[in-house]
C-alpha cells in the first residue's frame, strides 16, 4: 500500500542549492535510514518525504471489519531531511546560519530532538566508526566550532573576540561539568533574574582541534542508561557551548548553545520502571514540555517565558529573550514502522514547536488557563494550561512531587555537608579535651562539663540532620504513591 502511494508522488528533494531562509525559530526533520536491525527484521519504511519540506507518515491501521488501512498524515516543516542527506547538508540549512547571529551579539541554540536511536548524537556529535569511536569533526559541534574560528580570524573581529567553550550534562534536573571531572554543579538564578551555572569550567580555545579535543573529553563521561529502544542510549540533555567575549572586557558578547537532548520515549520506559529510572523519566518529559513553550515564547515576542519549569530551560534562559535570538531544533525520526508511534509523537511535538502545518491552522482547544489541581511552580502551571492533552493532571501531580523532591535532596545533601563541618570541628575539641584528661593534674569537673557541652552539640546536629533525612524519606514514600496511580497510564496521544 505504502509503495503505492509513493508511485503517485512527485519528488523533490532539498538539495545543495536552495536558498537559505532568515529563521528566528526554524524547525527541521531528519529522516536516518533503515538500519541493520530494523532491516533483518524485515520492518517497513513508514516514512515519505516527497518535498524539501513536507513528510508524510504511513501509520498502519485496521477498520472495524479487520480491513488494514494506511493513515496518511502529512507534516510542513522549514525543511525536511530524507535519509541521503548528510550531516554537511544538515547543518547548512538549519545551524550554520546562526554563527553571525552570535557574533551580532545575539543568543543561538541548535536542538537534536527524538527517539533514542534516531540519529541524535550522530547528528552533533558526529559519525560513529568502530566500537564507540566518533569522528567530532563530522557532526554538527565540529562545523559549528571551524565557521566560527573562520570568522573570528575575519579583519572584522580578529583583534576583539575571544572563544571559549563549556560542556555539561543535564541529568535527572542535576547540573554534571563534562570537562571538569562531572562535577556537580548548582543552577542559582540572581535579584536580577540572571541564572549562574555556578563553577561551570569554561575552557579558552584557540583552534578547532582544541574544541574536538574538548568535545570528545565530555562525549566519553555522558550519562547513558538502559532504555527498551537502546541498551546504550543517552538518559541526559548535553549542552555544548561555544562562547564569545570581547577581548577587553572579558564580558560575553554571544552564545551558541548545542543540545543532544535526551531521548522522548514515553510510557513504559519511564513509569513502571524504579525510582531513578522514573525519576529521570518524569525529568525529561518535563524538560521537553518546557522546552517547547519556551521556543513558542521567543516567536511570541513578550508572552511570558516558563523557564523555571524545568533545569534545562533555566540554564538556557538567555538564549530564549531578545529580538536578537534566534533557535533550530532537528527532529530526528527513525523509518521503522515498529517506532511508528514514537515518530508521530516526535512530528507531533515538532509541529507545535512552531505550527505551519499543511494549512498553517492548529485544531487543538484553547485552553481557559483552568487546570484541576493547584500547582505551586507558576511555570509549571502554565505548561498544563497551554497544553491540553498532554499533560494528564496525575502526571502533572507527579512532575510537582518531583520538583519537591530535587529540592528536598539538595536541602538534605547540604545538611550532610554542614553536618560533616561542624563534625569535624566538633571532633577537634573532642580530642584536645581527651589529650587532656591524660595530664597528670588535669580539672576533672571541668573536663566532665565540656564533654557533656560537646556530646550535647553533637546529639543536635545529629538530631537535626536526622530530622531532614526523616522528611525526605517521607517525602520519597508519597512519590513511590503518586507513581502508582499513573504506573499503567500512558500520556494521550493527542
Amino acid at each position: 500500500m505504502i509503495a503505492e502511494f509513493r508511485d503517485r508522488l512527485e519528488y523533490t528533494p532539498i538539495s545543495n542549492d536552495e536558498p537559505i531562509h532568515d529563521h528566528q525559530i526554524c524547525v527541521s526533520v531528519r529522516k536516518r535510514p533503515l538500519n541493520r536491525k530494523e532491516t533483518g527484521r524485515k520492518e517497513v519504511d513508514v516514512i515519505t518525504t516527497p518535498s524539501k519540506d513536507h513528510c508524510i507518515i504511513h501509520e498502519p491501521k485496521l477498520k472495524v471489519d479487520l480491513t488494514k488501512y494506511l493513515d496518511n498524515q502529512t507534516f510542513r516543516f522549514d525543511y525536511v531531511f530524507d535519509e541521503n542527506s548528510t550531516n554537511e547538508i544538515v547543518y547548512k540549512y538549519t545551524a550554520r546560519p546562526l554563527i553571525a547571529t552570535i557574533f551580532e551579539g545575539g543568543m543561538a541554540t541548535c536542538f537534536a530532538y527524538g527517539q533514542t536511536g534516531s540519529g541524535k548524537t550522530h547528528t552533533m556529535g558526529g559519525d560513529f566508526s568502530g566500537k564507540g569511536n566518533q569522528d567530532c569533526s563530522r557532526g554538527i559541534y565540529g562545523m559549528a566550532t571551524r565557521d566560527v574560528f573562520k570568522l573570528q580570524s575575519s579583519p572584522k573581529y580578529k583583534k576583539d573576540i575571544l572563544v571559549s567553550c563549556s560542556f555539561f550534562e543535564i541529568y535527572s534536573g542535576k547540573v554534571f561539568d563534562l570537562l571538569n571531572k562531572k562535577q556537580k554543579l548548582r543552577v542559582l538564578e540572581d535579584g536580577k533574574g540572571q541564572v549562574q551555572v555556578v563553577n561551570l569550567k569554561e575552557e579558552s580555545v584557540e583552534n578547532v582541534n582544541e574544541v574536538l579535543e574538548l568535545i570528545a573529553i565530555g562525549n566519553q563521561v555522558r550519562t547513558s542508561g538502559t532504555t527498551s529502544a537502546n541498551q546504550h542510549s543517552s538518559r541526559s540533555h548535553a549542552v555544548f557551548q561555544i562562547i564569545l567575549r570581547k577581548a577587553k572586557v572579558k564580558k560575553v558578547h554571544g552564545k551558541f548553545s548545542l543540545i543532544d537532548l535526551a531521548g522522548n520515549e514515553r510510557g513504559a520506559d519511564t513509569s513502571s520502571s524504579d525510582r531513578n529510572t522514573r525519576m529521570e523519566g518524569a525529568e525529561i518529559n518535563k524538560s521537553l514540555l518546557a522546552l517547547k513553550e519556551c521556543i513558542r515564547a521567543l516567536g511570541r515576542n513578550g508572552a511570558h517565558l516558563p523557564f523555571r519549569a524545568s533545569t534545562l530551560t533555566k540554564v538556557l534562559r538567555d538564549s530564549f529573550i531578545g529580538s536578537n535570538s534566534k533557535t533550530c531544533m532537528i527532529a530526528m525520526i527513525s523509518p521503522g514502522n515498529s517506532c511508528c508511534e514514537h515518530t508521530l509523537n516526535t512530528l507531533r511535538y515538532a509541529d507545535r514547536v512552531k505550527e505551519l502545518g499543511p494549512s498553517a491552522t492548529d485544531s487543538r482547544p484553547v485552553s481557559n488557563g483552568d487546570h484541576p489541581m493547584e500547582v505551586k511552580n507558576p511555570d509549571l502551571a502554565l505548561l498544563a494550561t497551554n497544553m491540553d492533552g498532554e499533560v494528564s493532571s496525575e502526571m502533572l501531580t507527579l512532575h510537582e512531587a518531583m520538583n519537591h523532591l530535587q529540592d528536598m535532596e539538595e536541602q538534605t545533601v547540604d545538611e550532610h555537608k554542614s553536618f560533616l563541618d561542624d563534625m569535624e570541628s566538633l571532633m577537634k575539641k573532642f580530642n584536645s579535651l581527651y589529650e587532656r584528661a591524660n595530664q597528670v593534674d588535669y580539672d576533672v569537673e571541668d573536663y566532665v562539663r565540656n564533654l557533656e557541652s560537646l556530646i550535647e552539640q553533637s546529639q543536635s546536629k545529629l538530631g537535626k540532620l536526622k530530622g531532614v533525612a526523616h522528611d525526605f524519606h517521607k517525602e520519597l514514600q508519597q512519590e513511590e504513591q503518586i507513581s502508582k496511580t499513573i504506573k499503567n497510564k500512558r500520556p494521550p496521544v493527542s
